[in-house]
């Protein structure tokens, strides 16, 4: 929802305030009205214009910046060491920037999508395109801040609003308008498709899982679907109400929420799909260490720098889960059966 308010402000010149409400009220209407099936379509066609706009943009401004040598000269007349993988880093900073992929395991958004696979056969493909995907857009992106840094140093005159709204600035200075347009388009997918999949995510868990285990009635689906409805509105309120005071960077709250996620659920969903012994109490002390690690380690300043909270979060929750299955476990004939029989699936496919 920031970046939603960023998106306006920059693009429009509408007030910050102006934007976050504009981006909140379209993607609560749809994912209220529509719920998972909407999320997934409307996340293709998002998905889709992303990929194309990362694959593009840097594609045609690198002819604006004067070509790929041109280009390089600029970006080391600013900083020599943005051309270089390994200068001016450390151990700790290298270990912290590889440690975001561990946050993929975690991420509920991007879990819910494997559970909606209709068969094994389709693992593969699904994870071939994920990684496909990932790979050639975060390249894309990482073009888009490097070509930034060789034009604004070209152009001195030319003004930047905000650093992270580079692949806006630099998107209108090298298209027409009319594409111009389709590459915001490309941005705002990214925000509303993010949005949308963290509140229905958020609406699942808390009906189906909390919901449901906690009141165990006997309601009938379309009473579970209002009261989905009604938590899907509840939470946007209660985000809308935290992104009203900007006070943070898109990247902070990304890197921050990043960890949480894959630090608290991360270790449960591996062990899950590769040790047949996790038990519920292991995975719950796991989750719980996890998310306090994230939550204690990158709220103080000093470890928060010196290394990405993700990493001691993940680990503890590892050890922890592991450790608390282990003093926990007792076998159990249905769960090894499920187990034995998804295996057996997997097998096959390869």
């Amino acid at each position: 929802m920031v970046a939603g308010g960023v998106f306006f402000e920059s693009s429009f010149g509408l007030s910050y305030h102006s934007g976050l409400l504009i981006v909140s009220a379209v993607v609560i209407a749809y994912t209220l009205f529509g719920g998972f099936l909407a999320v997934s379509y409307t996340d293709f066609v998002q998905g889709l214009i992303m990929f194309l706009a990362l694959i593009l943009v840097p594609t045609f401004a690198v002819f604006l910046t004067g070509g790929i040598d041109e280009t390089a000269d600029s970006i080391k007349a600013v900083n020599p060491e943005l051309l270089s993988l390994f200068a001016g880093t450390t151990v700790a900073g290298i270990i912290s920037s590889v440690a975001w992929g561990l946050g993929y395991f975690g991420q509920p958004h991007i879990i819910v999508r494997f559970m909606a696979i209709k068969s094994v056969k389709e693992t593969k493909q699904a994870r071939r395109i994920g990684i496909g995907w990932m790979i050639l857009s975060l390249i894309g992106a990482i073009l888009v801040a490097l070509i930034g840094v060789a034009y604004f140093q070209q152009n001195p005159g030319a003004t930047l609003v905000d650093e992270e709204a580079i692949f806006i600035a630099i998107g209108q200075v090298v298209f027409h308008p009319f594409i111009a347009g389709i590459m915001l388009a490309a941005v705002l997918a990214a925000i509303m498709s993010t949005i949308s999949s963290q509140l229905i995510v958020t609406s699942s868990a808390l009906i189906e899982d909390l919901y449901k285990a906690v009141v165990k009635t006997d309601a009938t689906e379309s009473r579970y679907v209002f009261l989905g409805r009604v938590s899907i509105l509840v939470v946007s309120i209660a985000a809308l109400f935290f992104a009203w005071t900007r006070n943070e960077t898109i990247l902070d709250l990304v890197g921050f929420a990043w960890a949480g996620f894959g630090a608290s659920f991360g270790p449960v969903i591996l062990l899950s799909l590769y040790w047949r012994k996790i038990t519920g109490i292991g995975a719950f002390s796991g989750m719980v260490v996890g998310a306090l690690t994230v939550v204690i380690w990158g709220t103080n300043e000093n470890l928060s720098g010196m290394l990405y909270e993700i990493v001691p979060g993940f680990i503890l929750s590892l050890i922890v889960t592991v450790i608390v299955s282990f003093l926990t476990y007792k076998p159990n004939p249905a769960i090894n059966a499920e187990f034995d029989e998804a295996v057996r699936l997997l097998k096959e496919e390869d």
